[in-house]
């Protein structure tokens, strides 16, 4: 049984876009939070001249362009399991085209188990970077406000939690429109910025990149960890499959999710070299100073709906591993009459919940799990691709 369609009163293809916009894009929407800050004011900063901006720019550009379009919506969702995906779907199309014993299927047995387990990583540190980012926006708004940032991204971790007994689709139902209020959000944003610097539209040469390498050397390698960031929530994008069927999230992704951050990003690199103090938090700077707590507002209801993406994800991928041995059996409920891939864990959800709380509270939380989850999307990205190929190789089954 695939995913739902316009045929027996199920969804049809539209329905289902808005629906995915809200539960599989979150994580990569919500990664203007913190990506242009973390290139320029992170770990490994570099410095915001004219040709760093455009730089960056470009290079994030080209990690949608290559990474996401065309490696995951072109090319690896045709890499379905009977309309599932996510790595332990690809392992299982890849164990039954290759041969029994043999050094190369123990390889990409693998490879596939610690991808898995990267991905769990993910479901940890992406709820928390997320809304952490977010709610560190009051901070912007009122100093005064920083004691009371972590206790409030505790709460609302704690409610989403609760929330996905639920089902996806009544969580895609609920947060699709809020989410697609926020792409929309960060078109105009990126819009209004970019008007008054339009000449960072040229970044979307890929000279700028290699001339930010040649300018930066190592340098220039270091932030490759930050513009990461920019794909994070791309692996949710391919295991969330089962949950709404390629066409919806392929419409998503061309017609509405790419655009809109694309214009935020070029609105932020604008904004940085019009006003360089924009440094400290060039998402929020975007935004007039009367719109500061409605885009906090905004913007912790995107993150939420960012860690539902990697959550969903982490239920389809603890399935997939019980049906392929790998784990064994928990509990397993179907939360959705239309789509047999919709389904809730209560002892992962659980599981999660507490990792996750217990992440949030350090001093330095927001640089530890950026560093981490940096380290989780390369990896998981490199550890798909062998396995992608193998599939093609060997052809179909």
């Amino acid at each position: 049984m695939r995913p739902a369609s316009s045929n027996d009163g199920k969804p049809d293809v539209i329905t289902l876009a808005v629906a995915a916009i809200g539960v599989v894009f979150g994580d990569i929407g919500t990664s203007p939070l913190y990506t242009m800050k973390e290139a320029f004011s992170g770990t490994h900063p570099v410095a915001a001249n004219y040709d760093n901006v455009l730089g960056v720019l470009s290079l994030v550009f080209w990690a949608l362009v290559i990474v996401v379009t065309l490696k995951y919506v072109v090319f690896m969702m045709r890499a379905d399991n009977r309309g599932e995906g996510g790595i332990m779907a690809l392992l299982a199309l890849v164990l039954r085209a290759t041969a029994a014993g043999t050094g190369g299927r123990w390889l990409l047995m693998t490879l596939g188990l610690f991808g898995a387990a990267l991905f769990y990583g993910d479901g940890i540190i992406t709820p928390a970077i997320s809304v952490l980012s977010a709610v560190e926006g009051l901070e912007v708004a009122t100093p005064a406000l920083q004691p009371f940032v972590i206790p409030i991204t505790i709460v609302i971790l704690i409610g989403l939690f609760l929330f996905q007994q639920k089902g996806t689709e009544m969580v895609g139902a609920l947060f699709g429109p809020i989410t697609a209020v926020w792409f929309a959000v960060l078109a105009l944003l990126g819009i209004i910025n970019i008007i008054e610097y339009p000449g960072v539209l040229v970044a979307v040469s890929p000279a700028y990149a290699v001339r930010f390498f040649a300018e930066n050397a190592w340098g220039g390698f270091l932030v490759l960890g930050a513009v990461v960031l920019a794909i994070t929530g791309t692996e949710a994008l391919y295991a969330d499959m089962g949950h709404f069927g390629k066409k919806p999230i392929r419409l998503a992704w061309g017609a509405y999710v790419m655009p809109a951050l694309l214009l935020n990003y070029f609105g932020q690199g604008a904004l940085i070299l019009h006003d360089p103090t924009a440094l400290a938090h060039p998402f929020y700077h975007m935004a007039p100073e009367w719109a500061h707590f409605s885009m906090v507002i905004l913007a912790t209801m995107a993150t939420v709906i960012a860690s539902q993406a990697v959550i969903s994800g982490t239920y389809s991928l603890t399935r997939q591993a019980i049906q392929l041995g790998y784990c064994p059996r928990l509990e397993v409920t179907h939360t959705s009459e239309s789509a047999i891939g919709q389904i809730y864990l209560p002892w992962i959800n659980w599981v999660l919940l507490a990792a996750v709380i217990e992440g949030v509270p350090s001093p330095h939380a927001g640089m530890v799990m950026g560093t981490s989850k940096r380290f989780v999307v390369r990896g998981s990205y490199r550890l798909i691709a062998p396995k992608v190929l193998a599939r093609q190789v060997a052809g179909p089954t």
